[in-house]
């Protein structure tokens, strides 16, 4: 299954962000601190090539804190880039703090009532702007829910007297190439529910969690640990999957499993943070299945365009060789 979403007024939020960067000083965008590399909207480079940056990594308190020092050092690396993390444990002046220092780093020349400083901040449907914004502002400025496609059009946030922060809908982009990308946003509920079955990503977390995180999904769930009963890393996902349905109670008619609803649980039991502190994706993970993606994508467009090629050499006159 290839998961794509980008409703049309995601198209309008692309066109508003390129005309908001003529005037933007910085440009933050909100990640998800548990797939840093999958919730990086590409569609952003070519659109920000020209501005400083400011990665934050939101909802650290959810993610495997190893891998989110890896994911800041990455971003960190990268030229006119600053990467902080954050979470909800922190107090709202210190996230604010946090944030007015970073972007006075990368543009320290902006300050003062006559150079404000003009913040855009951006990011992947239900990544938790509305949220992080409302926690700033210390009121309900945003609109925030458990999920995507909340906020529609742009607003203005003032973060101190001389310090703007716009901000834009969430945006994904036109299409993922990345296979693996759109599994995690799917996951982390960045995607439209529409767009993906439940059962088909929860597998593909199963996929990683028992590979990557085995004891936290173990715990979670009661799984067998012993060596009387089959372990867990030679279970199929299907097995995991119908395993966790029991424990939670998951059944239809017969005794049968109700795969939806043992899925269903998955999903959130991971949005929740409830089986762990955990990141789906190191560094070196993410760069391996983007240019798994990229070869991919190049090699579709090669044979479309030989296609192509093929059928007007063809011309509207021409017989096959078989006809």
């Amino acid at each position: 299954m290839t998961i794509q979403w980008f409703p049309g007024h995601m198209n309008a939020t692309r066109k508003a962000i390129a005309e908001r960067m003529k005037t933007t000083d910085v440009v933050i965008e909100l990640l998800d601190a548990r797939l840093p590399g999958s919730s990086a909207n590409p569609a952003l480079a070519g659109m920000t090539a020209t501005k400083p940056r400011l990665k934050i990594l939101n909802k650290q308190d959810l993610a495997d804190p190893a891998r989110t020092t890896e994911w800041l050092a990455h971003y960190a690396s990268q030229e006119a880039t600053g990467a902080i993390a954050l979470d909800a444990s922190q107090t709202p002046p210190a996230q604010r703090q946090a944030i007015i220092d970073a972007c006075h780093r990368l543009s320290p020349n902006r300050g003062g009532l006559a150079k404000p400083m003009r913040v855009l901040i951006c990011g992947v449907p239900n990544v938790g702007k509305s949220t992080l914004i409302n926690t700033l502002s210390l009121k309900r400025q945003a609109k925030a829910a458990d999920e995507a496609g909340v906020t529609k059009q742009e607003q203005r946030i003032l973060l101190a007297d001389d310090f703007y922060l716009y901000d834009t809908p969430g945006m994904l982009w036109p299409k993922i190439i990345v296979p693996e990308s759109g599994y995690r946003l799917a996951i982390s509920g960045a995607v439209g529910r529409n767009a993906y079955d439940d059962v088909e990503v929860a597998l593909e977390l199963l996929a990683y969690l028992k590979g990557q995180y085995t004891e936290p999904l173990r715990a979670r769930y009661g799984l067998a640990a012993d060596t009387a009963q089959q372990a867990l890393c030679t279970q199929t996902d299907e097995e995991i999957l119908e395993a966790i349905g029991r424990k939670r109670g998951a059944l239809i008619s017969g005794g049968r499993i109700d795969l939806q609803k043992a899925a269903e649980a998955l999903i959130t039991d991971f949005r929740g943070g409830v089986i762990g502190r955990l990141t789906l994706e190191t560094v070196k993970q993410f760069s391996q299945w983007l240019v798994a993606g990229q070869r991919a994508e190049a090699e579709l467009r090669r044979q479309r365009a030989e296609a192509l090629e093929q059928r007007k050499g063809r011309g509207p006159g021409t017989r096959r060789r078989d006809d």
